[in-house]
């Protein structure tokens, strides 16, 4: 008869059997890419994947402004104890102040309200999270193309998505009559993702005048505006990369933005994000809020706290955000200037990436550039030169650097010219 040890190892092996069956997930197509690259033997490979800003060196940078507030909380911070649900208040602060200025944080007062989030990520998985449960016949409406997480977050928040039009793949510019016809068939109770600058992943970004036209939109219907705001400042700088934002905050009743701090404050892997919730009065933004807070609370129940206080020393301390604008113009003009050199590589060699040319990289704005490269064309920069793309055809101007420039702009023509 079997003993008690007999009956316990054949539960574990029934257990891990259950185990072996669980099907392989396949691999994320930008972090796996990114998996591929490092496996690369090759020297000079470069990769154009993951949408990580890299400086003139490769090198995705610690900026200084950050290690003098890591610093200063290394000499005050007093203690590891738990944040609230919703994260410090002086975080919540930190971020009113530079999304939305003081004269406007002013006037919205307590119709605004904060939650410190992992990440601009979990940020919306804690938006998606509260339309759902407030509105649970609610549709999101996202742009196509978008960043290719959007839908598998807003999924597991048991939202369903729908799709507007916005890339004009033929001039490589906003579809705003096609975005505006396909919003006109969202419902009452719908939201809809925008993305608030630097469109990821086609560069594309409204205009003011098109904003402008987007908020009277919105406005007028009853539909709940939720933006994604992850790279302010990589634009233009950060109150011009806000105006979009702003002219829907300005026109609309309520609002949700999702902000990360990963791009502009190079801090990746701290997670420092927020939801800005607007809403029509007080008490409705204190009421939303609660469920908000009772969302977090299931999910992870209280954010991390380094990140976050990065942000806010250095938003709070005068002399560090001098340091820290700076050091976010450098980054700016890096990828600018990136941009304009892949443009002139490519035409000097009478490479074309569209039938209008190579201008099309120098009006888009942030780090993406949706190319237009085939996955074939893709495919053989991978394989005959080490240069690592999504199949979309989206690449990171960010991550060429300026001695591996002449080789990308090489390899994009062998690519074209011999698929």
């Amino acid at each position: 008869m079997p003993g008690p040890t007999d009956l316990l190892n054949a539960t574990r092996r029934t257990n891990l059997a259950m185990l072996a069956d669980v099907q392989p997930a396949p691999p994320d197509p930008i972090l796996g890419l990114t998996e591929a690259y490092r496996a690369d033997p090759r020297e000079g490979k470069v990769n154009l994947g993951v949408g990580v800003y890299c400086d003139e060196h490769g090198k995705t940078p610690v900026l200084d402004a950050v290690r003098q507030a890591e610093r200063v909380l290394a000499e005050t911070q007093t203690t590891k104890s738990y944040l609230p649900i919703d994260g410090d208040p002086g975080y919540h602060q930190a971020v009113r102040d530079l999304l939305l200025g003081p004269e406007r944080d002013a006037q919205l007062g307590d119709r605004v309200r904060v939650c410190a989030t992992p990440g601009g990520t979990g940020g919306l998985r804690v938006a998606g999270d509260l339309i759902h449960a407030a509105f649970p016949d609610a549709k999101l409406w996202l742009s196509t193309p978008t960043w290719p997480n959007h839908p598998a977050v807003f999924a597991a928040a048991g939202l369903t998505t729908r799709n507007y039009r916005y890339f004009d793949a033929g001039s490589n510019a906003l579809d705003f009559d096609g975005m505006m016809a396909d919003l006109e068939q969202a419902a009452d109770g719908d939201a809809i993702l925008l993305h608030g600058c630097c469109h990821n992943p086609t560069g594309v970004d409204p205009s003011p005048d098109q904003w402008a036209a987007i908020a009277a939109f919105l406005a007028n219907r009853r539909v709940l505006p939720v933006i994604d705001l992850a790279y302010q400042g990589f634009g233009t700088g950060l109150d011009d990369d806000a105006a979009g934002v702003h002219a829907v905050l300005d026109a609309c009743p309520d609002a949700l933005v999702v902000c990360s701090y990963s791009k502009n404050f190079s801090l990746y892997r701290e997670r420092a994000g927020a939801v800005v919730l607007m809403a029509e009065s007080a008490d409705a933004a204190r009421d939303a809020m609660s469920r908000m807070k009772q969302g977090v609370r299931r999910i992870y129940s209280n954010p991390p706290a380094h990140g976050g206080d990065i942000v806010r020393t250095i938003l709070k301390t005068p002399a560090l955000r001098d340091q820290w604008t700076a050091e976010l113009d450098a980054m700016r003009s890096r990828i600018n200037d990136t941009r304009a050199g892949l443009t002139r590589g490519l035409d000097e060699r009478g490479v074309a990436l569209s039938p209008d040319g190579n201008a099309f990289i120098d009006r888009q704005s942030g780090m993406f550039t949706l190319t237009g490269l085939t996955k074939d064309q893709v495919r053989a920069l991978r394989e005959r030169h080490a240069i690592y793309a999504v199949d979309s055809g989206r690449i990171n101007v960010a991550g060429i650097t300026p001695d591996r420039l002449d080789a990308v702009c090489e390899a994009i023509g062998d690519a074209v010219g011999n698929g």
